[in-house]
């Protein structure tokens, strides 16, 4: 599909990526709250099952680690949906540079549009 690029199409194509920018920072936000959140409950979770394990020292880390495998599976989830969100919002910085390019290069286009002909 080829583009009708001018002035006017890329600027509106900057617009929308930074809408998208601007709301990707609470996208990114909300991810790392829920990551958190999700890290806290395995921390405290996984000191909880580690002291209430009856048996040899050696076997309270392998215990607990069993015993903690939902929220540690819950926090994992969170981690992926934010470095997710978060490389997304990069891509989008990402594309936002690029277009801001195609729009200098289409101005200096259209600043020499008519320049040098019917000498």
């Amino acid at each position: 599909m080829t583009e009708n690029w001018n002035p006017v199409v890329v600027e509106e194509k900057i617009a929308v990526i930074s809408n998208r920018i601007a709301n990707s920072v609470t996208t990114c936000s909300n991810a790392y709250r829920d990551f958190m959140k999700a890290d806290l409950e395995y921390d405290r979770a996984y000191a909880k099952a580690y002291l209430d394990h009856d048996g040899p020292q050696t076997e309270k880390k392998y215990a607990a680690e069993l015993a903690t495998y939902d929220e540690r599976s819950a926090r994992d989830v969170a981690d992926v949906a934010y470095r997710y969100a978060d490389r997304l919002a990069r891509a989008l910085e990402a594309e936002l540079r690029a277009m801001q390019s195609i729009g200098a290069s289409i101005r200096m286009q259209y600043g020499v549009a008519g320049r040098g002909e019917g000498a």
